[in-house]
């Protein structure tokens, strides 16, 4: 599992594994060590009726919708989006997908990313 969090946007992109698992298991985290702390982040299948997030004890939580993830693995929905209101009334974009292997050379394994659409 993969984020990316820019402003007030987050994106997780998952591999085919990590999809299945979210759809039979219902959670995936992924921790980054720093030394003397840890940064965690997670994703959650949940009763809510739309995307959203939580960020407790160093741990981003991504809430998806059970409705979303059911056949998701199997599908061709690439992924989901969402705003979630803040105060002050700004929002944070969440998104959630499937990791597409890249186009470019890149030194990571992708063999377990789904093809990429632009290849077929």
């Amino acid at each position: 599992m993969k984020i990316r969090i820019h402003g007030n946007s987050v994106r997780f992109r998952l591999s085919k594994t990590e999809v299945g698992q979210l759809e039979n298991e219902g959670y995936l985290e992924e921790t980054t060590d720093f030394g003397p702390a840890q940064f965690a982040y997670a994703v959650q299948k949940s009763p809510v009726n739309k995307l959203q997030a939580r960020f407790e004890h160093n741990k981003i939580t991504l809430e998806v919708p059970e409705m979303l993830l059911a056949g998701w693995a199997a599908n061709n929905t690439v992924g989901f989006e969402g705003n979630m209101p803040l105060a002050g009334g700004s929002s944070l974009s969440m998104l959630i997908e499937k990791d597409f292997k890249c186009l470019d050379n890149v030194d990571e394994d992708q063999s377990d990313n789904y093809d990429n659409p632009k290849t077929c």
